[in-house]
């Protein structure tokens, strides 16, 4: 019987003092904590299944509220979004539920968030974005980057930048978003990394991909980890790794 592995993991890194990303798995969710160890849920093929990464704005306040307000909503959601329209709407209801928790509380002024996932369903996959949390496809002719970075151009020299263009929340009026959602054939054997920038910034892809090219599951999940660490650990680390089974 076809089934998705989706494997786990939440770590603070070595330089932030809390943990302001937030995760979904089903209707399973981690917010602003951390995991001792990678972990892998299994799911049957069939209803809707959202898996998703947001990464709560640094430097501004709440970022893990921000983050855990639209994990809980979009895992409460998942076993609707069965199309690229319910996705979109459900995103726009992120966006909409950020600034209703921030307004009129000083302490949760400009909170925002990143988020990045997919969808499974049974013959497809959707994959979504808003901000620099990023969505890879691990194929086996290497690691393809399927979302799309909210990000200002590079400057010379630079890989990354800590700048984002696009966020849900963020700001002190309402601002509209326009999300990313890419929809892909799947088959047994896919694989799928959805990431907070953590991970990516101090991670270049190449290492990524040898990475994911000889691990899969737990240990591929503790073996990117422990890349990000030894690479200095400046953000916070979340990452899933969804595997189509059969």
């Amino acid at each position: 019987m076809p089934y998705i592995a989706v494997t786990a993991l939440s770590d603070v890194g070595l330089i932030r003092d809390h943990n302001e990303d937030s995760l979904a798995v089903g209707p399973w969710t981690l917010c602003g904590t951390v995991t001792e160890n990678p972990q892998t849920l299994l799911f049957p093929v069939g209803t809707p299944l959202v898996v998703a990464v947001a990464d709560g704005l640094g430097g501004q306040p709440a970022g893990e509220v921000a983050s855990s307000l639209v994990v809980r909503r979009l895992a409460s959601l998942g076993p609707s979004l069965g199309d690229e329209k319910a996705l979109r709407d459900a995103l726009d209801l992120c966006n909409h539920s950020v600034y209703a928790a921030a307004d009129g509380d000083p302490e949760l002024a400009t909170m925002g968030t990143t988020v990045a996932g997919v969808v499974v369903l049974p013959e497809s996959l959707l994959a979504f974005n808003v901000g620099d949390s990023k969505v890879y496809e691990v194929g086996r002719d290497g690691l393809r980057q399927v979302s799309v970075d909210d990000s200002p151009p590079r400057a010379p020299g630079r890989r990354t930048t800590s700048a984002v263009t696009q966020t849900l929340g963020g700001g002190l009026t309402f601002s509209p978003v326009t999300a990313h959602v890419t929809a892909c054939a799947v088959s047994p054997g896919d694989r799928y990394l959805v990431c907070s920038d953590g991970l990516t910034d101090p991670v270049p892809d190449d290492e990524l991909e040898n990475l994911l090219r000889v691990h899969e599951d737990g240990r591929a999940a503790f073996e990117l980890w422990k890349a990000a660490i030894e690479a200095g650990g400046p953000d916070n680390i979340t990452l899933t790794l969804v595997r189509i089974g059969q």
